[in-house]
């Protein structure tokens, strides 16, 4: 089996399961360290040619990652493309076990048990909390409706503002964001880079929590850390 991999969290998922399955990956696939494939561009603008000219058998790729045109692209050059969403945690699950039994995997790895049960009887604190998570800047957004973000925070009892948004990803501009008052700012370092330098000065008075987007947006082996990592920088903001 020949794999390209056009999303980071499913690269990595791959890499830990069938190491030599995989032929291709983006350039933002970071994980795991070392990884040495053929990289294809990024998962916007994919080289379809540099695709199609590994031979893979199969192309993965997620709905929101990924632009139609270029998974049309590869399926009318007779490349199976499987499609994977993912908006909730259990979804996760679900979509990580087709993508890898699609794959060739012959079981069930010891990592996504490992995640599952990380995610199983995650202790909520008795207070929820409220939120507010750019994931960019210039111009501001925001996680609005329906993200696997937003279900992440709030299975750990975190509940983002606008979750109830008609957008998923809405612009609003940082003085109404400053208005809602949120009880703490989610600055993740992707897809912007916020770091402590850039992002908690536009929130004076609020408290911020700086936070691996790995452990937030990626579904593949990082969810096993994935609770615990963001719980404690959560409950360090709020203190």
């Amino acid at each position: 089996m020949r794999v390209v991999s056009l999303v980071p969290s499913l690269t990595e998922a791959v890499a830990r399961t069938l190491p030599g399955a995989l032929v291709g990956a983006t350039d933002w696939c970071t994980h795991p360290a070392g990884l040495d494939v053929v990289r294809v561009g990024g998962t916007k603008n994919p080289a379809t040619d540099r695709v199609l000219a590994l031979a893979p058998d199969l192309v993965i790729a997620n709905e929101e990652e990924n632009r139609a045109p270029d998974l049309d692209a590869l399926r009318g050059a007779g490349v199976e493309v499987l499609v994977t969403e993912v908006r909730t945690v259990p979804r996760a699950f679900t979509e990580l076990e087709r993508v890898l039994d699609a794959c060739g995997s012959p079981s069930r790895p010891r990592w996504l048990d490992e995640a599952q049960a990380a995610w199983t009887g995650v202790p909520v604190p008795e207070r929820r909390a409220t939120a507010v998570v750019p994931v960019w800047r210039r111009p501001w957004m925001v996680l609005g409706r329906d993200t696997f973000a937003g279900d992440v925070l709030a299975r750990l009892g975190v509940d983002h503002l606008y979750a109830a948004h008609a957008e998923r990803y809405p612009k609003v501009p940082v003085d109404e964001l400053r208005a809602a008052r949120p009880d703490v700012v989610v600055l993740p370092d992707e897809p912007y880079r916020f770091t402590a330098d850039d992002g908690p000065e536009a929130f004076p008075g609020l408290p911020c929590a700086l936070v691996d987007g790995r452990y937030l947006t990626w579904y593949g082996p990082s969810l096993a850390r994935a609770p615990r990592a963001l719980a404690a920088a959560l409950r360090a903001a709020l203190r």
